[in-house]
């Protein structure tokens, strides 16, 4: 490593963005002697209502309450079966098991990275009561044929769009259209409130149930009293979370335009590259090109370890010595060793597996400078043909 190369500040694989004003907002709910759910809570329930073309919406303290609450919602329980994609974080599957149901892995995509909904009919048994997509990297799957599949089999559909804030399907809002769609506003989404997550619901007597279910159960009855009906949790989430997602709206648009540009600079300078460097026959896949849909939460590219004499942790940690953090979004699920001994086995999905051990997840932040992305691919791509096969 040069002199130099040691003195480039250390770029992350994602930063969240909290601006001045977003401070003083937060320090503002800290004065007030309320930052527990309250008033900035309703606000911001409220501004997302608007924002998914007034469909009830609810907040919840992390992106798994609100998968957790929708299954509740849709009556999924013990016996059930809820088809799923095997690369997602675990959480996807582990709330389906977490309410007595089977979570069924369908195979993906290799192109999308998402399941691959020509396979989904052929896993549909009698015991099948919901599908459970998920939106890799903000990408969504083709919503007309989801939703025409669980028209034709009677099922439930709860989105995992926990990293699809601000994605479209054909010029709407995901969330503004389908039945239960989840999100999550951890600290590496594009719109964060450091944890939290909100569920958009059908109609107020799900959004009633599933004010019930974030706290306790607690059904209020006037000044009298109260009384518990359905079994609850603690999943609220505060008006400091709050408030700090007011903020995030309004730089939202900023945000996704920022993100999209840097997704379009990736794809220039990592096919220059590829090109100045002779490595035209290198097979680096990268992301679906659509910048109609996608909000580019990530920037992921899957490695050709057939033609590479490393792998990928090696990999990751030389990108890490020349300042560049990275990611791995995600592993396949059937591979960790609860689901092992659960039966499930990767070889059931192939290309899952290969996916999952082969994905990278790169930086991409609105702070982030256009430099840094030539850095980037630079660094990547020097490092892949370093150990390029003969």
């Amino acid at each position: 490593m040069s002199v130099n190369e040691n003195t480039l500040p250390f770029i992350p694989f994602t930063r969240p963005h909290f601006n001045q004003e977003t401070i003083d907002a937060v320090a503002d709910v800290l004065r007030s002697g309320w930052v527990t759910s309250g008033p900035k809570l309703a606000e911001f329930e409220s501004e997302l209502s608007s924002y998914f073309g007034g469909r009830p919406v609810r907040c919840f303290a992390n992106g798994t309450a609100t998968m957790k609450i929708a299954l509740q919602i849709a009556g999924i329980g013990s016996g059930d079966e809820v088809i799923t994609t095997p690369i997602s974080w675990v959480a996807t599957s582990n709330v389906i098991l977490g309410v007595g149901a089977t979570p069924v892995f369908v195979d993906i995509d290799p192109v999308t990275r998402n399941i691959d909904l020509n396979k989904i009919a052929a896993a549909i048994t009698s015991k099948t009561r919901a599908i459970m997509p998920v939106y890799l990297a903000g990408l969504p799957v083709d919503m007309d044929q989801l939703y025409s599949l669980a028209k034709q089999y009677k099922l439930r559909v709860i989105e995992d769009a926990a990293q699809a804030f601000g994605s479209q399907w054909k010029g709407q809002k995901i969330g503004s259209i389908g039945d239960l769609v989840s999100f999550s506003f951890q600290a590496n989404k594009n719109l964060s409130t450091v944890e939290g997550g909100c569920l958009v619901l059908n109609t107020l007597d799900e959004a009633r149930l599933a004010e019930k279910l974030r706290l306790q159960g607690l059904t209020r009855q006037g000044m009298d009293g109260m009384d518990v009906d359905v079994l609850g949790g603690k999943d609220n989430l505060t008006d400091v979370n709050a408030v700090i997602g007011l903020q995030q709206l309004k730089q939202l648009p900023t945000f996704q335009t920022r993100r999209a540009a840097l997704a379009r600079q990736y794809f220039d300078a990592i096919r220059t590259g590829l090109k100045v460097m002779n490595l035209d026959n290198l097979e680096l896949e990268l992301p679906v090109e659509n910048f109609t849909d996608s909000n580019w939460h990530m920037f992921q590219i899957v490695l050709p370890l057939e033609q590479i004499t490393i792998d990928r942790a090696q990999l990751m940690t030389e990108l890490k010595d020349l300042g560049i953090g990275t990611g791995v979004h995600y592993p396949i699920i059937t591979g960790f060793t609860l689901y092992q001994k659960l039966g499930y086995d990767t070889a059931d999905t192939p290309i899952a597996h290969h996916i999952g051990r082969s994905i990278l997840t790169l930086p991409l932040f609105p702070g982030m400078a256009d430099k840094d992305i030539d850095r980037i691919a630079n660094a990547l791509l020097g490092i892949l043909k370093k150990y390029l096969k003969s």
